[in-house]
C-alpha cells in the first residue's frame, strides 16, 4: 500500500469560505501581504489616528506659519559683529598704549559736549527708535502673508496654500460659469475678492452662479480659516 505523499508548502489547501481575509477594493495581487487599517494603529505606534471632527479639533487651533526671517537677522547679525569687531579691536588697541581710532573719539567728544536737542542728536535717536520697533515687530508677528494655513486633519502635518495658487484655482472655477468672459481673483487673509465681466445672461444670474461656484471652490481648498467671499459682476467695456 502506498503512502501519499505530503503537500508542499505552496501547495496549501484553499481556505474555507467563512475563513477568506476581506480585501479593499484594488488590493495586493495574490500572494502579497494585505495591509489592514485598524483603529488601533496610534497605539501600536503605526500611525496617528485622524480626527473624527476636524471641523472641531486640531484644525479650529491652526496658525499661520512664522517666517524664519533670514535676511534681517543676518543683517542685524553682521551689523552687530561688526561693530563689536571694530569697538573690541579700538579697545584693545587703547590698551596696548596706542592711540584710539578718530570715530571713536569725535563720538566720544561729541555725546560729551552736544545738547540733547542737537538736531543729529534727534535723528540718530529716531532711527534707532524705528529700527527697534521694526526689529520689535518682526518678533512678535509671524509673517508669511502669502501663505495660507490649511485644515489639521493629523496631528503632526501641517499644510499651507500660497495665495496665487488659491487665486488661480479659484478662477478657474469661475471661469467654468456660463457667460463669464474675463475673472480677476484676490485672495487676501480674510477676504476673497471676485471680479468677472460677463458679455451675455442677466447680470444678477451670473453673479449668483459665479458665488456659488468660488464658494465650493473655496471649501474644497479646506483652508483653516476660510475668507470672506465678495463678487462683483459688470459688462465688459465696449470698444471704441
Amino acid at each position: 500500500m502506498t503512502t501519499p505523499p505530503e503537500p508542499r508548502p505552496d501547495h496549501a489547501p484553499a481556505p474555507a469560505p467563512g475563513d477568506e481575509p476581506t480585501r479593499a477594493r484594488g488590493g495586493a495581487p495574490d500572494g502579497a501581504p494585505v495591509p489592514v487599517l485598524t483603529d488601533a494603529g496610534a497605539d501600536a505606534g503605526t500611525g496617528p489616528t485622524p480626527d473624527p471632527d476636524p471641523g472641531t479639533g486640531p484644525a479650529s487651533r491652526v496658525r499661520r506659519f512664522w517666517s524664519v526671517r533670514r535676511v534681517p537677522a543676518a543683517v542685524l547679525a553682521a551689523l552687530v559683529l561688526g561693530g563689536a569687531g571694530l569697538l573690541l579691536y579700538d579697545v584693545a588697541a587703547v590698551r596696548a598704549d596706542r592711540t584710539a581710532m578718530a570715530w571713536r573719539r569725535e563720538l566720544a567728544d561729541g555725546l560729551a559736549t552736544r545738547p540733547l536737542d542737537d538736531t543729529w542728536v534727534v535723528v540718530g535717536a529716531a532711527v534707532a527708535v524705528v529700527l527697534g520697533l521694526w526689529l520689535l515687530i518682526l518678533a512678535a508677528t509671524p509673517g508669511l502673508r502669502a501663505i495660507l494655513p490649511m485644515r489639521r486633519e493629523h496631528a503632526d502635518v501641517r499644510a499651507g496654500l500660497d495665495r496665487e495658487a488659491a487665486a488661480l484655482a479659484l478662477r478657474d472655477r469661475a471661469m467654468e460659469v456660463s457667460g463669464v468672459q474675463s475673472v480677476r481673483v484676490r485672495v487676501g487673509r480674510s477676504k476673497v475678492a471676485v471680479k468677472a465681466a460677463s458679455h451675455f445672461r442677466e447680470l444678477d444670474e451670473v453673479r449668483a452662479d459665479v458665488e456659488a461656484a468660488v464658494a465650493a471652490g473655496v471649501d474644497e481648498l479646506a483652508l483653516a480659516h476660510p475668507p470672506a467671499l465678495t463678487v462683483r459682476v459688470a459688462r465688459p467695456p465696449r470698444k471704441a
